[in-house]
């Protein structure tokens, strides 16, 4: 028999869960408020659609000498984008809310804005792309840090965004040649 003394009174776990079904994966041991995080996330629902959409309009929208190989990574990182929006809507709902994506006010709720450039300003595109990254890198930390140990569910998904974030400006200033 192992010698260890982490104990757990499973019997009585069995019978919260039994008893706190309808809570889903919301258990006595989470650590926020599950409405506080919802509206938390469907910032960074609202956050990510704004990123994907900037990113989508400049990749069809670049034109020049180096459009191709700048379409690509922001086409690759619109993809990350709406992927990351699905993720956070996808805990929402684990969470027992419900996912905002109202276009009514996705571009009030989002940490970043949309902007257009002249076809022909891959330069403009970029460096806009690396502000609007480096202002959700920022955003995203604090928010990890809200939720510290309580809800790690949550945060390890954030802190997962988080590293494709910080991914992203940093193909952004290769792109730029910094």
């Amino acid at each position: 028999m192992a010698d260890y003394s982490f104990s757990i009174d499973v019997a009585a776990i069995r019978e919260r869960a039994r008893r706190k079904m309808a809570d889903g994966p919301v258990t006595e041991g989470y650590g926020r408020s599950p409405e506080e995080v919802v509206g938390v996330l469907n910032d960074v629902v609202a956050t990510e659609i704004v990123c994907w959409m900037r990113y989508a309009r400049h990749a069809i929208s670049a034109s020049g000498i180096d459009r191709a190989q700048v379409a690509a990574e922001f086409s690759e990182h619109a993809d990350e984008e709406r992927a990351h929006a699905m993720r956070a809507a996808e805990r929402i709902s684990q969470l027992g809310g419900d996912p905002d994506f109202d276009p009514r006010t996705i571009a009030e709720r989002a940490h970043t804005t949309y902007e257009t450039f002249d076809d022909n300003d891959l330069k403009g595109m970029l460096q806009e792309n690396l502000v609007a990254e480096r202002i959700v890198i920022e955003s995203y930390q604090e928010i990890i840090r809200w939720l510290g140990a309580g809800d790690v569910t949550t945060r390890r998904i954030m802190e997962e965004i988080l590293a494709e974030e910080e991914e992203h400006a940093d193909d952004l200033m290769d792109l730029l040649g910094n």
